[in-house]
């Protein structure tokens, strides 16, 4: 057993399920020849110190928790520039992240996809001096995941961010920004926006489209426009859930790399935890700078590149 491997976990999230396989977890990853470093974190930022801490003395950092636990891991090892493979093993209430990668729910059978070594290649988002791994949004319900309790969100699952969600339904505010792309420039009112590399926003899918490749080099981008009145409201709500883009009041677009400028500061949330204030933003794809070990989606990933080819052909022959 000549590898050394970083387990970091947060023992709280998706109701504590972690101490009922971790025992079986650490088994894996020796059987797999791999020396297992365990630290269950204690606070906010535990993960991210963690990660910078330990990349340069072992082989493989393998994190399980939420999509906020592995937004910190991600963090540290872009902050020193790391290529050490990540492990990642979702249990947390949401798990957009893992949802896109067509992940093992299985906790177990997650670790044992990690010990195939299969290298993944994702892209990653750079945020001004920041990063995040799938989703940078602004606006509407996106301070729910951050002020959320964990204890709230163990118990009630998506029903805890629907509660916090529906106080604001009736205080909608709205930014004036320009966005500058080489695809689109826009200057209008923002309810919301996002930045995504994700199939999965939330726990809802398709919200970014129907054609997402998380390694192409490119970001989803969703901006949507401030109604003027209900009928406005239930347009965007249509499209969103439809993920039909048949409506004026939402811009949706691919790019590589954007500038976001606000009059006012903007309170913005990366991988569904704080991500400051800011009167601009530039935002940039790092392509492929994740090396991430992943389960083989080849099935899965077949799948949606059938659709995705049908979708654009149809879309040839229509002119």
């Amino acid at each position: 057993m000549n590898k050394k491997m970083l387990f970091v976990f947060n023992p709280k999230a998706g109701k504590g399920k972690i101490k009922t396989n971790l025992l079986d977890i650490v088994d894996i990853f020796n059987k797999g020849g791999y020396e297992v470093i365990i630290y269950s974190t204690q606070k906010p930022r535990d993960a991210y110190e963690k990660a910078k801490e330990y990349e340069s003395k072992v082989d493989l950092i393998v994190c399980s928790g939420g999509d906020g636990t592995l937004d910190e891991v991600v963090t540290g090892m872009m902050e020193v520039d790391s290529s050490v493979p990540i492990g990642y093993i979702p249990a947390g209430s949401t798990n957009d992240f893992a949802n896109s990668l067509f992940m093992p729910k299985n906790m177990v059978e997650a670790a044992e996809g990690i010990m195939e070594e299969k290298l993944y290649h994702c892209d990653i988002g750079r945020f001004n001096n920041q990063s995040f791994t799938y989703i940078a949004a602004f606006g509407l319900f996106t301070d729910v995941a951050y002020q959320t309790d964990q204890d709230l969100k163990n118990i009630l699952g998506h029903v805890a961010y629907l509660l916090e969600g529906v106080k604001r339904l009736f205080d909608i505010k709205f930014y004036h920004m320009k966005i500058q792309s080489e695809e689109l420039t826009v200057e209008d009112d923002f309810i919301y926006g996002m930045v995504t590399n994700s199939r999965s926003v939330g726990g809802f899918k398709n919200l970014t489209g129907k054609n997402v490749d998380m390694n192409d080099g490119l970001f989803e981008v969703t901006m949507i426009r401030q109604p003027k009145n209900p009928l406005e409201l239930q347009e965007i709500m249509t499209a969103m859930l439809t993920a039909e883009d048949n409506t004026d009041m939402i811009y949706s677009f691919k790019s590589a790399q954007l500038t976001i400028t606000s009059e006012e500061v903007v309170p913005w949330t990366l991988d569904g935890e704080f991500g400051g204030e800011h009167t601009q933003v530039k935002i940039s794809n790092c392509h492929e700078a994740l090396n991430l070990y992943l389960k083989s989606t080849k099935d899965e990933d077949s799948k949606t590149t059938g659709f995705s080819a049908l979708i654009n052909k149809k879309e040839n022959n229509n002119g």
